[in-house]
């Protein structure tokens, strides 16, 4: 790693930190860290002309953090595992329909639009977190870029989406607002339903691993298909 890395690194998290501390006072969407970090980083780096290869030799290291912090959601799982119990059947049922829901209307899309195979193989795990989605990609030959993409695309719009629903149609259970949020949304919008409160973030946090456990076995399957 260079010294341009190594400084491009910092710059990035130092842009993230800032981002989030406005966010946290002014929590508008447009102001979203996952929307405006991505867009300042890459004004940046086409300004000063500098080669992706150059900035992922030091940013590589936040990508490989992504792991740990999905594994680190088991916290607030352990904590709530009476919840789990007693909710079991309804979040399982609840996360399977929403997983085929989205998986179907993704092909039924695509194909409307005849998209080619890759982008679809990408678009059908845009609802899976970030190193499962990429994991698989990988594994049946599409581009890892374009998942990131519809992942992050899709963590934006559950973020928004979401609550406007929750109140729409007042939802008022934190297992249900959890699971809305953590099938749809991921990672993004398991940290908006942390902002419900603790039973809406960990119900989503499991609906997340679920989502993200069905598209490991159902999503490789699917693509032989397509």
């Amino acid at each position: 790693m260079t010294w341009l890395s190594f400084v491009l690194l910092l710059f990035t998290m130092a842009v993230y930190y800032g981002i989030k501390s406005l966010y946290r006072r002014k929590p508008k969407i447009y102001l979203s860290p996952l929307l405006l970090t991505p867009a300042v980083v890459i004004v940046l780096l086409l300004q000063a002309d500098i080669p992706y290869e150059t900035y992922n030799a030091g940013a590589h290291w936040l990508t490989d953090m992504i792991g740990p912090a999905t594994i680190a959601l088991a916290v607030p799982l352990y904590k709530n595992v009476a919840l789990l119990r007693k909710y079991a059947v309804e979040i399982m049922a609840s996360v399977l329909v929403g997983s085929a829901a989205g998986v179907a209307t993704s092909v039924w899309i695509a194909k409307g639009l005849h998209l080619d195979v890759k982008i679809i193989d990408g678009l059908v795990l845009r609802s899976t977190t970030t190193p499962i989605a990429i994991a698989i990609t990988d594994m049946i030959g599409g581009i890892p870029a374009m998942t990131a993409l519809f992942v992050l695309v899709t963590g934006l719009l559950g973020t928004v989406v979401g609550p406007m629903l929750i109140r729409l149609f007042r939802i008022r259970s934190g297992v249900a607002q959890g699971v809305l949020l953590g099938t749809s949304a991921h990672t993004a919008g398991t940290t908006t339903a942390f902002e419900f409160g603790a039973v809406s973030g960990t119900v989503s946090s499991i609906a997340m691993l679920v989502t993200a456990l069905l598209a490991l076995v159902v999503v490789p399957w699917l693509v032989l298909l397509l």
